[in-house]
C-alpha cells in the first residue's frame, strides 16, 4: 500500500497524470481479435451502489474487499475503474461516436496480449450535459466485471460521508470510477471446470451415471466446444463427448436453475461427484476461457486433473435478468475480456 501512494505521488510529480482543469466524461476503447467496445468513463454514485440501482449478480468477500478499500482509502483516489454495463442508449450511442470520429488521445497496443486501446476525452460543456442526462433517465447500472472493487469504492465512500460532519452529498469522494459499456457490445467468454478425481467412479461408472440426466455423445480425440445452451463438453481419458441437458430437467423460468453452470453444479459436480461447496473444495479448479479448451486438455493428459468441463457461456442477457430480479449468480460463472487497464484515468476522492 504504501508503494502504491509512493507511485502515484511520483508519477503525478513526474508529469506523467495530469489533472484536468474541469470534469470531463471519457470514452476508453479495446480491441480484442478484431472487435472494439466503447466504454465511457464516468463517476458512478456511490448511494446509487448502497441503493441497489447500480445492480450486482455475484457476492462478494469481505476480507477482499477490505484488502481494496485499503488501496482506496491509502491512495484517497479510485486507480482501478470498474466495469458497468447499461442498456442500449441512442443519445450515448451518438455521442461516442462524435468523439470516436476524431484523432484519439490514447491509442496503444498492449505488448503483453495484443489488445488495443484507444482513449478521448469529453470536453464539451453541451455533450457532457447530454452523457449526464441520459444516465439520469437510465433505471439501472449492471456491475459485469469487478464486484469486490465497486463495493470497495462505494464503501470507502460512505465512510468518508458518515466521517464529515459537513457532508452535503456533492463531495468526489461521493463518486467511484467505473467504465460503462453498452451491454450489446459485452462478449461473455466461457468459464469451465476442471476436477481432480470421480469420486471413487471407474470412468465407464462415470459416463453410465451421466446418462440419467444428459444425452452422452462420443465425439472423439478433436476438442469439441458446446454448441448452444444446456450442451457441456467433456473431457476424459483423452476423449472429448457432447453432453446434452434432457428436457424437464432444469426449470425455464429460473432465472438460476436454467443456468448451465448451475444445471452442471447440480447434476454433475454435486450429485456425482460430491462437489459441495465450488468456493472451497479442493478438488475442482476453475479455467478462464480465454485460455481455450486445449487448456482444459492439457491439465487432464498431465495426470493433474482427471477430467474437465467446458460450458457454453452466459448471455448478457441472463446476466442483467439475474440482477433484475435481485438473484446471485452461482461462483465462477463469467469471465469478461479484454480487462481494464488501470491508469489511463484516475479519480481523486478530494
Amino acid at each position: 500500500y504504501d508503494k502504491a501512494v509512493a507511485n502515484f505521488r511520483m508519477f503525478q510529480e513526474k508529469g506523467w497524470l495530469v489533472q484536468d482543469d474541469k470534469p470531463c466524461y471519457y470514452i476508453y476503447a479495446q480491441t480484442m481479435n478484431g472487435k472494439t467496445q466503447y466504454g465511457l468513463v464516468v463517476g458512478a454514485y456511490v448511494p446509487d451502489y448502497m441503493n441497489g440501482v447500480i445492480k450486482k449478480h455475484e457476492l462478494t468477500r469481505r476480507d477482499k474487499e477490505e484488502d481494496r478499500m485499503k488501496h482506496v482509502r491509502v491512495n484517497n483516489a479510485n486507480i482501478e475503474p470498474v466495469f458497468f454495463a447499461y442498456p442500449e442508449n441512442k443519445t450515448l450511442d451518438a455521442v461516442v461516436a462524435k468523439y470516436t470520429a476524431q484523432k484519439p488521445v490514447y491509442d496503444f497496443v498492449a505488448p503483453d496480449d495484443g489488445f488495443g486501446h484507444q482513449f478521448w476525452v469529453i470536453d464539451d460543456d453541451k455533450d457532457i450535459e447530454a452523457v449526464t442526462e441520459a444516465f439520469k433517465e437510465m433505471p439501472s447500472l449492471y456491475i459485469a466485471d469487478g464486484h469486490h472493487r465497486s463495493a470497495a469504492a462505494a464503501l470507502v465512500g460512505a465512510e468518508k460521508a458518515a466521517q464529515n460532519p459537513n457532508h452535503r452529498g456533492d463531495e468526489e469522494y461521493n463518486y467511484f470510477m467505473a467504465v460503462c459499456f453498452p451491454a450489446e457490445q459485452l462478449t461473455i467468454i466461457d468459464y469451465n471446470r476442471v476436477v481432480k478425481d470421480l469420486n471413487g467412479l471407474t470412468p465407464q461408472a462415470f459416463l453410465e451415471a451421466l446418462k440419467k440426466n444428459f444425452v452422452v455423445e462420443e465425439k472423439g480425440t478433436d476438442i469439441y466446444r458446446p454448441a448452444a445452451l444446456h450442451n457441456f463438453s467433456l473431457y476424459l481419458e483423452g476423449k472429448w463427448y457432447s453432453l446434452t441437458a434432457k428436457p424437464g430437467i432444469y426449470d425455464d423460468n429460473d432465472p438460476i436453475g436454467v443456468l448451465d453452470v448451475t444445471i452442471s453444479s447440480n447434476l454433475i459436480l454435486d450429485e456425482i461427484l460430491g462437489i459441495k461447496d465450488l468456493r472451497s473444495d479442493k478438488r475442482i479448479d476453475f479455467v478462464g476461457g480465454i485460455r481455450g479448451l486445449g487448456e482444459l486438455k492439457k491439465r487432464v493428459d498431465s495426470g493433474e486433473m482427471k477430467m474437465a468441463l467446458a460450458l457454453y457461456p452466459v448471455s448478457m442477457k441472463q446476466l442483467m435478468d439475474i440482477a433484475d430480479t435481485g438473484n446471485i449468480m452461482p461462483p465462477k460463472t463469467t469471465w469478461f475480456e479484454p480487462k481494464l487497464r488501470s491508469g489511463l484515468v484516475i479519480h481523486k476522492l478530494e
